[in-house]
């Protein structure tokens, strides 16, 4: 046979033989054994090397599918194990470099192409041969090939990234492998030279557009995951490894340097002949302007790849000798950008907006680099290079400021870095830069503010820091006066700014302050008041100038008693000069009488604004310096008799204003009234202002207080009516038509404490329909609010729903649950609208006086007429209370009668809007009159409404759960027992459960969703909360009970069930519902009849024997539904409670009556027979409910009773069954830990019934099964080994899984002592601490595993010391690993940082040094390990230097085991050790001798 396949060869080689033919021969020579050649595997490879090369050599014409079949061949011979094998066994086999050569042009052609079809099998060879070392030689030896390959395989991908094709991995995964090759292959490269000329001539261009590409591609689920997460990553990281190390290796420095400083090559050439120049910087410029991709990329590419190439230049050479030559790299950089074309003159718009944000990120990243770095020294700049980079850098400042960019976030950062390299930089065009990118900027997008904000809080912060604020306000000045560029010239303040204003302001001297305010008021004066009238663009300036004053007075520090007497001499001049000069002017220019026409123009709102603005800043600061500072006259004082005694007693504005007479203010007042802006924002703070100052008198006015208060909601009401308002940013100057309801609410709301004891009943009224008006609409605001810092009507009212003073404002907490149940009545169908009868709409009649409970005490009486008050009081008092009787007995009649009002879909859902509102009102603290009236309103809701058929099931499930929620919210408040002055307890029962089970008739087909179970656990709660409160209350509670348990046992669960198959009707829906009630009805009253006492036993016996026919009528709908429910389907959930009270009630009775051995004793044998059903269903669904906590805790529960009761289990059946279905379920798949926690108490309750009532040969099957299971079942051998060891791949696991593992194990080895007899159970402890991840551990993570590692050591160490002793080296290797541990983190650092983290770090070295004690104390057997522990202890010391804290700790604990170490073992290590780790044991001994033994020495001499 050999002889036959021996001429396979010639085969191969002969012209005749068909290309097919030689294939298969080829194939088969490959895996046959009994073909034999010598050098096979060479000769085959050889064979399809040159077949290939020659094809691509165009001497033989091959078909396209023969040439593919020959790749493929080549690729399944380099991927075979058999190769593999051979060269691991050392034959040698390789590649001609020919093939490298092939396989690059391939590559080549793809590329030229642009399709990547069929070069899979090509990138296939391409990474067998350069995994394989013998085979990669063919490109490491030849380095050309190698950047050849790595070339075309970039360019591949890019072009690959650049389609809009998913992309795949392997073309990744084979450019990752061929970076990692070339950066070995560069590391070993001599020439520094060389390796830049391969890079910049064959890598630069293509590795910079792969890297921009995988940056700025949005990846889609479609490309691959590894790639996207992975891969991208990787290979970016490797193009910059390659860049930095072939473009700035240190030894090009000198030629960097030579390049980048001219005149130093005129100094070198004096000290003697150069070699050749290599210019760097101009070849990478050069690459870099070159069209190496498309047009519409390359700008983008080129601005990405400078600040990279920056950040490497600066990482390779940056030291302090160097900053010179980086700021000349910085700036031929620059030039690479278009934005150096613009600062040399080229047109701005050839540059797209896209392409100025591109140009503008590039250039931040490079001045932060600068920043970062600091190349930039100003001194050594001026003195040693004459300002050469500031020259550039004041360029680069006047073209930025000179083409302004408001809308790009990067042009204010890099404004904002050039500030902050040297404020001079900008100085010279200061005002520009505040026109440009403050005063005049539009930058009123979120992205565009915060950089905004960021630009102009570096200015007030340099300006303060020079003291040089006056200078920086004297330009926004300057531009302010400048005409303004139209109407729209944004707010000179915005929140933001305000907040860094008034930080700066703080800190400054208060003359510097009122030299900016002089200023402007001088300004102000001369210069803009005079040419106001007519005059728009005046107006504008105008109101700008006065936001300015508005915010320094309300942001500087208030003058007080410990301020200087010449600053407040200077307040109160400007104050004055700021009232003659400009608020006079004003006032009389507003006065004057205008057309109606006029009244429109824009400059007289622009000119009312300020005027209004100036006047509240002047009053406000006025009265705050008045009171704060003793020394302070206020001009008012001043003008004292001038002031008429008739406006000081009805506080008009005389009072409060110098010089302006009360006519004057009113025609004023008119004309701010008409526009819904700033003005009339101001008149309502100043009139708020009068009522503090009012407040403040000893005897108020209570006449003046209520005009007031009444003049504030009446100036906001008719704009709050259109129901038009956007958020408002609280910049009191910039209030439009829109922005002005929001600041009206905003004040009504924030002072409303102030405003509600002065205000009308009717005023009242209206702010409660305001209020829910803006809460319904909430939600909707709330989504279109963007602006962070920008409030909304919504969001003031819902502050006030969250406030605690809102249950204490009663009369509007009354009026708002008014004005909530005519909504209520409102999204009523028309018909039902119109009734009168109807419960809500005699709720919120408007007749009824609901207020008075709250109003009547407060009430001054006159004595004489106070017996006809009395009794008109007491009727007043009476009819609410009455018209909720007549509310009450109309819902029990409505309910009874069965004629609920129809309800479609969308009312449903406004219905659950105003519930979710409702909710927000504080239910508990709710008056007895309103806690009443909203009880009647849920039952009504509940009782007398129904969903259309049409209408989603779920919602209306939602709707009624929601009701139920806020009657238990009812019930837990203080006058929750208000109700049954209106209601007897029992018709509120029947009421809820008549309409429940109407309602059921709709949910049959949703009782396995969990809004079901959400609503019966909401009605059950409602239920047992009602009853409870009937017992609590003592009135009448046999008889409500007996009512209601005649009612339940009357009610059928088949109301409105089709006819089934067997002929009976049943509502599944019903029938949970009814034993819902059924089990909550028997264990409240089973609690009630055990808290008795004995003189009532009586009464105890007539409601046991009332409960006889509710069990009956339980035991019958339970068997219903079992009988109803499909084979094969799970139990209602709603079923377990029921049975497990049904039980419960059994046992009692049992109990009672006196125990029988016999359950037939005490049961019928039906009712055996249904809990033992009941038993195994529960025993069989129990492994397979999974995470189903509700089944989960109502099964144990069943359980616990069921197991208390041996006598009941069925047949020959014992606890062990028990317990193999709850292991069954415990080691499923879907218990996780946290549901484990969740049902740890119902676990505990139910194992303890079964050891408690089992036999003792039962009881040790128990443990041993316990036992086995640990082992068996993966706690230990297999889950807590394996878990652990696949969480520490996962750090995020550690906490979750880890943790709980070392804690269980810990556990149940402190549980297992003298149990746990088998050595192997316990030694398996340690393989699971081995696994444990110790080092790069989070400080919080890492004291949670090393106390679970610690405790399971101690563990072991305290309850099985024999199997200790067995085991001692996997011990001392598991410590060691606790004791390295602490070393790490406890090394000396710099700066120690959070010092929480390290009391973590001092706790765990003291619980080491408490083992080392603890072993050297109590195990005497350990005294043979004791040199080999010290040995590990000082060979760590050596690697670190430890915090003294923690080597303190460390070391008394090895002290102790040196006390165990004899002469013998002092002498083996001074052996031993290697020489550095002999030094520091040497030390340790020292110290031990001196402190230690010393010590010790001296105790033992004074011990008894």
């Amino acid at each position: 046979m050999a002889a036959i396949y021996s001429g396979i060869y010639l085969k191969l080689k002969s012209a005749k033989t068909s290309w097919e033919d030689k294939l298969k021969l080829a194939r088969f020579a490959w895996i046959s054994h009994q073909c034999v050649l010598p050098n096979k595997e060479q000769v085959l490879l050889d064979w399809v090397s040159h077949a290939l090369v020659s094809y691509y050599n165009k001497k033989p014409e091959l078909e396209d599918e023969v040439v593919e079949k020959l790749w493929a061949y080549l690729d399944n011979v380099i991927h075979s194990k058999r190769l593999q094998n051979l060269l691991k066994s050392g034959k040698t086999i390789g590649l001609s470099f020919s093939i490298a050569q092939v396989i690059n042009e391939r590559l080549s052609e793809a590329c030229s192409q642009k399709t990547q079809q069929n070069i899979g099998t090509v990138l296939s060879c391409s990474s067998g041969i350069l995994s394989t070392p013998s085979l990669s030689i063919i490109y490491t030896a030849k380095c050309e090939l190698l950047v050849d390959l790595l070339s075309k395989l970039s360019k591949l991908a890019c072009q690959q990234l650049a389609s809009d094709n998913a992309v795949g991995s392997q073309l990744f995964s084979v450019l990752q492998l061929t970076f990692a090759q070339y950066l070995l292959i560069q590391r070993q490269q001599t020439n520094p030279n060389r390796v830049f000329g391969q890079v910049s001539s064959h890598l630069l261009q293509p590795c910079l557009l792969l890297r921009h590409l995988l940056t700025a591609r949005s990846w889609t689920q479609a490309d691959d995951n590894h790639v996207r997460q992975h891969l991208s990553r990787e290979i970016r990281n490797q193009v910059e490894t390659l860049l930095q190390a072939a473009l700035f290796p240190p030894e090009l420095f000198s030629s960097y340097k030579e390049e980048l400083l001219p005149e130093q090559e005129v100094q070198e050439k004096k000290k003697g002949a150069l070699k050749s120049l290599l210019l760097p910087v101009k070849t990478v410029q050069t690459k870099l302007g070159s069209g190496f991709c498309e047009p519409a990329l390359h700008g983008a590419v080129v601005a990405g790849s400078v600040s990279l190439l920056y950040k490497l230049f600066l990482d390779a050479y940056c030291k302090a000798e160097n900053h010179l030559v980086c700021f000349h790299m910085l700036s031929r950089l620059f030039g690479c950008l278009r934005l150096s074309g613009i600062q040399q003159g080229m047109r701005e718009d050839t540059l797209s907006p896209a392409d100025w944000s591109m140009e503008l990120l590039a250039l931040e990243q490079l001045l932060n680099l600068v920043l970062s770095s600091d190349i930039y020294n100003v001194a050594s700049d001026r003195i040693r290079h004459k300002e050469v980079q500031f020259g550039f850098y004041r360029k680069l400042a006047q073209m930025l400021i000179g083409h302004s960019q408001a809308s790009i976030p990067a042009w204010f950062r890099c404004l904002k870095l050039l500030m902050s390299l040297n404020h001079l930089i900008v100085e010279p065009d200061l005002d520009d830069l505040v026109a440009s990118t403050w005063v005049d900027a539009k930058a009123s997008e979120q992205r565009t503010k915060k950089p905004q904000e960021a630009l102009i809080s570096t200015m007030f912060q340099t300006y303060s820091k020079l003291r040089q604020f006056p200078r920086l306000f004297e330009e926004v000045l300057t531009v302010l006066c400048r005409p303004a560029a139209d109407e729209l010239r944004l707010p000179v303040f915005s929140a933001g700014l305000t907040v860094k204003l008034r930080e700066c302001l703080l800190e400054l001297p208060p003359n510097q302050i009122l030299d900016i305010l002089c200023l402007f008021v001088e300004k102000c004066q001369t210069l803009i008041i005079p040419a106001l009238e007519g005059s728009a663009d005046t107006a504008l300036k105008l109101l700008s100038v006065s936001s300015v004053l508005h915010a320094f007075l309300f942001n500087m520090r208030s003058l007080d008693d410990v301020t200087p007497s010449s600053v407040v001499l200077r307040t109160q001049s400007l104050l004055a000069k700021m009232q003659k000069g400009i608020i006079q002017p004003l006032m009389e220019l507003l006065q004057a009488p205008r057309r109606k026409e006029e009244k429109s123009d824009l400059w007289l709102r622009k000119a009312s604004d300020s005027a209004l603005l100036l006047v509240y800043t002047w009053v406000e600061v006025d009265t705050l310096f008045g009171v704060s500072c003793s020394k302070y006259v206020s001009p008012t004082a001043e003008m004292a008799g001038a002031v008429t005694e008739l406006a000081a007693r009805h506080w008009g504005i005389s009072a409060f204003l110098p010089g302006v007479e009360e006519q004057c203010w009113e025609r004023v007042m008119e004309l701010a009234n008409s526009f819904a802006s700033t003005s009339k924002y101001c008149l309502e703070l100043l009139t708020l202002q009068k009522m503090k100052m009012i407040l403040m008198q000893t005897k108020a006015d209570l006449q003046a207080l209520q005009h007031a208060a009444a003049f504030i909601l009446k100036s906001g009401r008719s704009s709050m009516s259109r129901g038009e308002s956007e958020p408002w940013d609280e910049d009191i100057s910039a209030i439009s038509d829109l922005t002005y309801p929001t600041a009206h609410w905003h004040l009504v709301i924030s002072n409303l404490t102030i405003l509600l004891p002065y205000i009308s009943l009717k005023d009242v009224e209206y702010i409660a329909n305001v209020l829910l008006e803006t809460l319904v609409l909430a939600k909707a605001q709330e989504a279109a609010t963007d602006q962070e810092s920008a409030i909304s009507t919504g969001n003031v009212s819902l502050g006030l729903m969250y406030s605690s003073f809102l249950p204490e404002m009663k009369v509007l907490h009354c009026a708002f649950l008014t004005s909530l149940i005519r909504q209520f009545t409102g999204l009523l169908p028309a018909a039902a609208r119109d009734s009168v009868d109807l419960p809500l709409q005699q709720l919120s009649a408007g007749s009824i006086p609901w207020h008075e409970e709250i109003l009547a005490p407060f009430r001054p009486v006159d004595p004489l007429e106070a017996l006809s008050e009395n009794k008109l009081l007491k009727d007043e008092l009476s009819l609410p209370w009455k018209t909720l009787e007549k509310v009450a007995q109309c819902i029990v009649l409505l309910a009874q009668n069965g004629c609920p009002v129809i309800l479609k879909e969308s009312q449903l859902e406004n219905c659950l809007g105003l519930l979710e509102i409702a909710s927000l009102l504080k239910l508990d603290s709710l008056l007895p009159s309103d806690c009443t009236r909203c009880f009647l309103v849920l039952l009504s809701l509940l009782a007398n409404t129904k969903a259309s058929v049409s209408c989603s099931k779920q919602l209306l499930l939602k709707f009624l759960s929601t009701c139920f929620h806020l009657l238990r919210c009812l019930q837990a408040g203080r006058n929750a027992s208000s109700v049954f002055k209106v209601f007897h307890a029992s018709d509120v029962l029947e009421v809820v459960m008549t309409s429940q089970l109407r309602a059921s008739k709709f949910f049959t087909d949703v009782l396995t969703v969990p809004v079901w179970a959400q609503y019966l656990q909401e009605v059950q709660a409602f239920l047992e909360n009602f009853l409870q409160m009937i017992i609590e209350r003592r009135q009448s509670v046999r008889l409500n009970l007996e009512k209601f348990m005649s009612f339940l046992v009357s009610c059928k669960p088949d109301i409105g069930a089709a006819k089934s198959k067997g002929g009976k009707n049943w509502n599944p829906a019903a029938g949970q519902l009814l034993l819902m009630a059924f089990t909550t009805l028997c264990h409240v009253v089973t609690l009630y009849l055990q808290q008795l006492p004995e003189k009532k036993l009586q009464s105890a016996d007539v409601l046991s024997a009332l409960l006889e026919p509710v069990v009956l009528q339980m035991v019958r709908t339970v068997e219903h539904g079992l009988q109803s429910n499909t084979p094969n389907q799970p139990l209602p959930v709603a079923f377990i409670p029921s049975v497990t009270t049904l039980l419960k009630a059994d046992l009692s009775r049992a109990v009672r009556k006196g125990w029988q051995k016999e359950p037939s004793g005490f049961l019928e044998q039906p009712r055996i027979k249904l809990y033992q059903k009941f038993y195994s269903q529960i025993l069989k669904e129990l492994p397979c409910a999974g995470s189903n906590l509700q089944f989960l805790q109502s099964a144990l529960q069943f359980l616990t009773v069921f197991c208390s009761v041996p006598e009941l289990y069925p047949g020959k059946e014992t606890a062990l069954v028990v317990v193999f279905a709850i292991k069954k379920l415990l080691t499923g798949p879907a218990i996780t830990t946290q549901v484990i926690h969740s049902m740890e108490e119902e676990l505990t309750e139910v194992l303890v019934q079964l050891l408690g009532n089992c036999s003792a040969e039962e009881f040790y099957t128990i443990m041993r099964l316990v036992l086995q299971g640990l082992e068996m079942r993966n706690v230990w051998q297999q889950n807590a080994k394996m878990q652990t060891k696949e969480a520490c791949q996962d750090q995020s696991l550690i906490s979750t899984i880890v943790v709980p593992i070392l804690e269980t194990v810990a556990a149940l080895l402190r549980q297992g002592e003298g149990v746990l007899l088998n050595p192997h159970h316990v030694s398996l402890a340690f393989s699971i601490l081995l696994t444990v991840p110790l080092d790069h551990v989070k400080t919080e993570e890492y004291r949670s595993v090393f106390l679970g590692v610690h405790e399971v050591l101690f563990s072991i160490v305290q309850c099985h010391p024999k199997v200790l002793l067995k085991a001692a080296p996997s011990f001392l290797n598991s410590f060691h690993r606790l004791v390295v541990s602490v070393m790490h983190e406890g090394r000396q650092k710099g700066d120690r940082g959070n010092t929480d983290e390290f009391e973590v770090i001092l706790k765990c070295a003291h619980l080491v040094e408490r083992m080392y004690t603890h072993i050297a104390a109590e195990m005497e057997d350990f005294t043979v390990f004791s040199a080999f522990i010290v040995a590990q202890y000082v060979t760590e010391l050596q690697k670190v230097t430890l915090h003294p804290a923690v080597k303190k700790h460390l070391t008394e604990g090895i002290y102790h085991i040196l006390d165990l170490c004899i002469e013998r073992d002092i002498k083996f290590l001074n052996v031993s050790l290697p020489a550095g780790v002999r030094e520091v044991f040497k030390d340790l001994y020292n110290d031990y001798n001196h402190y230690h033994k010393a010590k010790k020495q001296g105790e033992e001499k004074y011990t008894a």
